[in-house]
């Protein structure tokens, strides 16, 4: 009689994912500054286009990652593995499960090229002058909403969240994503942004949690 039980072979990797290089990381889980990252340049892409959360599912087929991200649950278990969330997940975030969403980030900076690029004007322009970065309307739209989805989302207990606990804080890091999607817009974005992810070029504050 033929066996009914599933198979037991992990299944194969999405191909798109082979366009990432490996890293040597410990046990091939990711470490616990990258996955912060990852959530927030994914929180700076909800900040910039209020469809994002449906249109990053789409991306999902698109993209054939059902097999890391089934569904909108598993997507958030994937991003609440970022300990600075209220809600943080006690697991690790896999190469592949953070090399899925770097992809999805990319494919989404990739829709937003022009208003990234606009926003990183107005915030270049803004920095010459010497122009609070509030002062440019557009600017100022995108900032506010990182503030918001930064403070209602992430763990105000954690010594990290407490050090953005103030507009200008946020505003420099809501800034230094900002720039960062712009890197990722262009030609091999997803490559470079995988590398600055690995080289923790994002997060440049000292503070621990």
């Amino acid at each position: 009689m033929q066996s009914t039980r599933p198979p037991t072979d992990t299944p194969p990797a999405p191909l798109i994912l082979d366009r990432l290089p490996d890293f040597p990381v410990p046990k091939g889980v990711c470490p616990r500054r990258m996955r912060m990252q990852i959530d927030l340049i994914l929180l700076a892409i909800e900040a910039l286009d209020v469809t994002a959360a449906p249109v990053i599912l789409k991306f999902v087929d698109q993209l054939q990652l059902q097999t890391l991200i089934p569904n909108r649950v598993a997507l958030w278990q994937l991003r609440s593995t970022n300990p600075l969330r209220r809600f943080s997940q006690r697991r690790a975030l896999s190469l592949e499960e953070a090399k899925a969403l770097v992809m999805l980030a990319h494919h989404l900076c990739k829709r937003l090229t022009v208003a990234v690029r606009q926003l990183a004007i107005d915030y270049d322009r803004a920095r010459s002058q010497n122009i609070p970065l509030d002062k440019e309307p557009r600017l100022a739209y995108y900032l506010k909403r990182f503030r918001t989805h930064f403070r209602s989302r992430m763990n105000p207990r954690r010594s990290l969240t407490a050090y953005y606990s103030n507009d200008e804080k946020l505003n420099e890091l809501a800034s230094r994503l900002l720039l960062q999607l712009l890197f990722c817009t262009g030609t091999n974005g997803a490559q470079r942004l995988w590398v600055a992810l690995l080289d923790g070029e994002i997060l440049d504050t000292e503070i621990r949690d």
